[in-house]
């Protein structure tokens, strides 16, 4: 029975073959694979030789017995045989691929009930488990700018390459932690894949990093996702302020020249030191002209011209930071030159004003700087005489500058006048001539010269002396010179003490009546000299009297204990006193002599005593000689004059004593 079933399967299979092909694939089809693919993504390397596939039933085909597979190299050449496995709904859970990194093919196809075998379908396996080499970040050597996004290149890794190539670089940047661009040892994620498209994607910005000191660590990173053993790492130093500028030489206000300007900077990091053409400069403009400058740190230049000039002044350190107002920079610092190199005009006014004669005005005119409103003066001089012109007091006012010409103090004659006017600038100018053009002379006298004559009780006398402890008149009289009297003016009378007193001096003001004439009466004091003087006003000259002395004499005082004194008895006790008001008496005391007289001879000293602190004095005398009895004595204190007391001479009055 067997040989039978195999004759008939021979002839049934026969028959199918002669059969034509509609009819053969109508009677059995085989299954096929639709929509075969690589777990993980046909189109990702993966850095291990393991693959899954898998792969979808169309509907209604045949069942499937099983599944086979082999792969090929990128050669061609099969390097993993054809292998049978039972179908596992549509998955071919391992492939192993050879070590070898390649983009390998996979071969898959069905195998249906009947042993017919579907077509082939195929899928990539992409295996790549080779380490990229180290990818150094190229960062500059010296300083760069924090103050704008920081760029830098990364060098690529050296042959060979990984087979499925550099997908790309990972970065990152820390301040010494030496914090990796990636977690992982061995792998980086897509997500830490900072640059993604290939090899030549290596320029990244790192964006404004902070001041100081920064470390930038690179990674390659191949198809597969394996990463360079070795982190590449380079230092940045960033600089992120502009530097620091002073610019000396510039005015406080204006300049009579041409002003020189020097720009000086510094920089706390990168420095400013010359480092040749694109490295650190420093800037002064002038208006808008190009600038002034100068490799390092220092520049000058000369600010020409008269008027007002503004200037900028900038500077760039080493990293490139330049605060000169281009590209969005922070305009530049500036100041302001002002030059005025004209004087000034300076003219007298046109005429005096008539109630001030001695009133002197001169005008001080600038159109750019304008006058000093401080500075100026106005001199005078003898007409014609070449002498040096003596300086008036000068106010300066509004560009004005007003005078007073105290003519009392010149003797009569004509007289020049100058004016020195300066602008504020410090140019200065010399007029010497009015408004109009008529040159600045006067006669002096400008004024009514005045006379004044005083004395004492009406009499012009130089001396007069007077006792102690009385008041003394004091009068005279004012008046224009051979003209009328002067009422209703001040004179003053000074009264100046001898040495000793105190006060040393005393002023009393009078007033004129109305015919010149004025009275004072003199307080009791010292002797002392004293005159009347007139000061002057804006119309009238000033006039003095000659000084008048006025001599007071000293207050002496003695006492006799007893009217008559007995020869070889008791002595007489003789006490006395030194009076002086307004005087206190010199350390030590004052000498006073004690004299005795018999009536009609004269006065003869027998004691010189010394007072005390209070000018009090005592002496006792003894009547020893015969001759005195019966004898009538006059006896008196003597008071002479002395360099510290400002009183007279003078004497007591006498005390008779008679000897029995």
């Amino acid at each position: 029975m067997r040989p039978r079933r195999a004759w008939l399967l021979i002839a049934f299979a026969a028959a199918i073959f002669a059969a034509p092909a509609t009819d053969r694939a109508s009677a059995a089809a085989p299954p096929i694979i639709t929509d075969l693919s690589v777990a993980g993504g046909e189109e990702n390397w993966r850095p291990v030789n393991d693959f899954q596939l898998s792969w979808q039933h169309p509907p209604g085909q045949p069942p499937v017995s099983a599944v086979h597979h082999r792969v090929r190299d990128s050669s061609g050449r099969i390097v993993v045989p054809a292998t049978q496995s039972p179908d596992e709904f549509g998955v071919i859970r391992r492939i192993q691929v050879p070590s070898a990194p390649d983009l390998y093919r996979a071969e898959v196809w069905l195998e249906g009930k009947d042993g017919e075998m579907g077509p082939i379908a195929t899928a990539e396996l992409r295996f790549d488990d080779l380490v990229p080499g180290p990818a150094s970040p190229l960062t500059p050597g010296g300083w760069v700018s924090g103050l704008s996004p920081v760029v830098i290149r990364i060098a690529h890794p050296s042959e060979p390459l990984p087979v499925s190539g550099i997908r790309g670089y990972a970065v990152s940047v820390d301040r010494g932690t030496e914090r990796p661009p990636c977690a992982s040892t061995t792998r980086c994620t897509p997500a830490e894949t900072d640059l993604s498209r290939g090899i030549h994607d290596d320029a990244i910005s790192l964006g404004l990093l902070p001041e100081g000191l920064s470390f930038v660590r690179t990674l390659a990173v191949s198809g597969s996702g394996l990463r360079s053993a070795t982190v590449g790492s380079s230092s940045l130093r960033v600089d992120s302020s502009y530097p620091e500028l002073e610019l000396r030489g510039v005015p406080e206000d204006w300049s009579p020249h041409p002003v020189r300007l020097t720009a000086t900077a510094w920089d706390a990091l990168s420095g400013v030191s010359a480092a040749g053409r694109g490295g650190p400069y420093t800037a002064i403009a002038v208006d808008s002209q190009a600038p002034a400058t100068a490799p390092g740190g220092t520049v000058s230049t000369t600010v020409r011209g008269e008027g007002v000039h503004r200037i900028a002044v900038y500077a760039r350190d080493a990293a490139g930071n330049v605060a000169d107002g281009e590209a969005g920079a922070p305009a530049p610092a500036t100041a302001v030159v002002r030059v005025d190199e004209t004087p000034p005009r300076v003219t007298f006014s046109p005429a005096e004003r008539p109630s001030e004669p001695e009133r002197i005005e001169a005008t001080v005119s600038d159109a750019l700087s304008g006058p000093d409103p401080d500075r100026g003066t106005i001199s005078v001089r003898p007409a014609g005489s070449g002498q040096r012109f003596t300086p008036l007091p000068t106010a300066v006012s509004a560009g004005r500058l007003i005078a007073h010409w105290s003519s009392d103090d010149f003797p009569h004659g004509r007289y020049e006048f100058r004016a020195t006017g300066l602008d504020a600038a410090g140019n200065a100018a010399v007029g010497d001539h009015r408004l109009g053009g008529a040159r600045m002379v006067l006669s002096n006298p400008v004024k009514g010269s005045t006379e004044l004559v005083s004395g004492f009780g009406g009499r012009r006398l130089v001396s007069r002396t007077a006792p102690y402890g009385r008041g003394t008149g004091f009068s005279g009289r004012l008046a224009l010179r051979s003209g009328p009297p002067l009422g209703g003016l001040p004179v003053l009378v000074t009264e100046t003490f001898a040495a000793g007193a105190d006060p040393a001096r005393r002023e009393t003001v009078a007033r004129t009546r109305r015919d010149g004439t004025f009275l004072v009466r003199l307080a009791p004091g010292p002797s002392r000299r004293v005159q009347a003087s007139f000061a002057g006003n804006p119309l009238l000259s000033r006039s003095a009297d000659a000084p008048v002395r006025l001599g007071v004499r000293s207050s002496v005082r003695l006492r006799a204990s007893a009217a008559t004194a007995r020869v070889g008895g008791a002595p007489v006790a003789f006490t006395g006193q030194v009076h002086g008001l307004g005087a206190p008496l010199p350390r030590g005391g004052l000498a006073v002599e004690l004299q005795f007289r018999l009536r009609g001879s004269a006065w003869r000293e027998f004691r010189t005593v010394q007072t005390d602190a209070a000018g009090r004095f005592r002496y006792s005398y003894a009547f020893a000689d015969d001759d005195s009895r019966g004898v009538r004595f006059q006896f008196r204190a003597h008071l002479p004059g002395h360099p510290d007391w400002p009183y007279e001479p003078a004497a007591s009055r006498p005390v008779l004593v008679t000897g029995r």
